[in-house]
């Protein structure tokens, strides 16, 4: 009898083990589901971005002594993402549209920003971290003319010049505010009108492009990376840097490609901006080029 409430007691002592493994298994099964639940909410299309407009003002009269320059200024600009992730790739797409004028007292009116730019990536994940295969396409141009301020001769207009860049490599991606690509086999085309060209001189070229031809090609390595953060409360920072070394010619000469867009928000509508680009590009000209843009912005989401 002994034996047999012995057996029985052991008996129980198994089922109940066995019971509670079940269960907690299925707990954690239930857990993971419900974090995998979670997680596919952040998959597929994510679209976002915002329409700006900065308006800057300054006006003296003529018996204003501390001298000054009457000038009016504006700027608009588009700035939009367009993305899609699934559990093992990515794409995202970034478009970029800009346009400015300023007007200083008896001149004529320059253009403050012209650019069009349209980047997209696409990366299939490598194992389970945050690497992934991927290839891109970037191109850029501009929309309007531009002149010498010297000369008043133009220089360059719509589609001239335009880049257009494409190549696979790798891509790290922490999230859409963190990532980088790495395409050490970029191609790289460079597209100028002929007007500009024509009768060039030898050893003289226009933004790369030899005397009585339309492009150039390049095969080199670009680096794109991308970083946007919140300094505080309603002020956000976006950082784009672009590299490329061109393997065909001067390879030590770097061309170089940072914007930031900082925001500053003041209500929903309403924020101040600031727009910094720098550029260093020695097929264009063997200096820095920055450009700076600040001013009070009436903000759209799109």
């Amino acid at each position: 009898m002994k034996n047999v409430l012995l057996a029985t007691v052991l008996l129980f002592s198994i089922g109940n083990t066995i019971a509670q493994t079940n269960e907690k298994e299925a707990l954690k099964k239930t857990a993971e589901a419900a974090g995998k639940a979670i997680d596919t909410t952040k998959l597929g299309w994510k679209r976002g971005g915002n329409f700006t407009f900065l308006f800057n003002q300054s006006a003296f009269n003529n018996e204003w002594l501390a001298g000054g320059t009457s000038n009016i200024a504006g700027n608009i600009g588009i700035n939009y993402d367009y993305n899609y992730s699934s559990k093992r790739s990515v794409w995202d797409n970034k478009l970029i549209v800009a346009y400015g004028l300023t007007k200083l007292k008896d001149q004529d009116i320059t253009k403050s920003d012209d650019r069009i730019e349209f980047t997209s990536l696409y990366g299939q994940k490598a194992g389970e971290s945050n690497w992934y295969y991927s290839g891109f396409l970037n191109f850029k141009t501009q929309m309007d003319s531009g002149f010498d301020a010297a000369t008043g001769a133009k220089i360059s207009h719509f589609f001239s010049p335009a880049y257009l860049q494409v190549g696979p490599g790798m891509l790290w991606k922490k999230s859409d505010n963190l990532k980088v690509n790495i395409a050490p086999a970029t191609s790289r085309l460079i597209i100028v009108h002929g007007e500009f060209t024509e009768g060039l001189p030898e050893g003289v070229t226009y933004f790369g492009v030899k005397g009585n031809e339309t492009t150039r090609f390049e095969f080199g390595a670009a680096v794109n990376a991308y970083y946007k953060l919140t300094l505080m409360e309603n002020v956000t920072m976006e950082n784009i840097l672009n590299l490329y070394s061109n393997y065909l010619d001067k390879s030590q000469n770097i061309d170089i490609d940072y914007q930031m867009n900082l925001v500053m928000k003041i209500n929903k509508y309403m924020s101040a901006n600031v727009a910094l680009q720098t550029i260093y590009d020695e097929n264009a000209i063997s200096k820095v080029q920055v450009r700076e843009v600040f001013g009070l912005g009436v903000n759209f989401g799109l």
